[in-house]
């Protein structure tokens, strides 16, 4: 598998979720599987930082019908940002912090390489977060949690572990998992552009920041696949071993798949 042999599924009119203030918003339907199924549309769905959402943008979530949102942001982001507007919508909402604390400018000034840079921060993400992912994974399984949205500040990173998790328990096929994460380097266009004309204190804070940090090459997560593969087999075994119970595997594949 390599980038430029990735499937193109960015151009689905269903894919993303438009918004004003909000850049990440994807649905994570009409993804094939290893037995010849799909992912259902309009079940579940990844994201960046929905504490920014407009008016505008909140009655356009309010037509997905959402019940859960999963927020894998740090308390200190939370603390400072604010969360998902319940009170406007209301749902059922989960603070599940991937780790604990974000990356330092002194963790990524030397690196050179993004996909050097990113498999480690991944491997190190997991390692710290592996109890939490599955928790998030759990409760994405649970009665009436879908339709569903998790997210992060940038919807790249952490969303983009959980999204492996998800779409590896569904066995959807490797080159749509790394697919589903290249669509993030548009995603974090859109959101230069838009801070750079909206929101001149996160504008700052992206361009001040190592350009690896922005950066979701696709390289990046082959390699996190290939590194669990090689450790358990297969994504699915992985999510068992980090403490995803099988019968939430299969629920998770009786609702988001077809």
């Amino acid at each position: 598998m390599t980038p430029h042999l990735l499937p193109s599924i960015g151009d689905d009119p269903r894919r993303l979720v438009r918004l004003d203030a909000v850049h990440n918003f994807r649905d994570m339907g009409g993804y094939p599987t290893l037995d010849g199924r799909t992912t259902r549309w309009r079940r579940l769905f990844r994201a960046d930082g929905l504490y920014r959402l407009t008016d505008a943008d909140l009655e356009v979530v309010r037509g997905l019908g959402l019940r859960t949102v999963i927020d894998l942001r740090t308390h200190a982001e939370l603390d400072e940002r604010g969360t998902f507007p319940r009170e406007h919508h209301p749902v059922q909402f989960h603070h599940v912090p991937v780790i604990d604390s974000t990356w330092t400018a002194a963790q990524g000034e030397h690196a050179t390489d993004a996909a050097d840079f990113l498999e480690s921060a991944y491997l190190a993400m997991l390692e710290e977060g592996e109890r939490r992912l599955a928790e998030a994974a759990v409760l994405l399984a649970e009665q009436d949690a879908l339709p569903a949205v998790f997210h992060c500040a940038a919807g790249k990173d952490r969303t983009g572990m959980l999204a492996m998790t998800v779409l590896g328990c569904l066995d959807v096929l490797d080159e749509y998992i790394v697919a589903d994460y290249a669509l993030t380097e548009a995603g974090m266009q859109r959101m230069r552009d838009w801070s750079a004309r909206e929101f001149p204190e996160l504008h700052a804070r992206i361009m001040e920041g190592p350009a690896v940090f922005s950066a979701a090459v696709p390289e990046a997560m082959m390699r996190m696949i290939g590194h669990v593969r090689q450790r358990h087999g297969s994504i699915c075994e992985f999510a068992m071993a980090m403490g995803v119970p099988a019968d939430a595997v299969e629920r998770l594949r009786a609702e988001l798949t077809e």
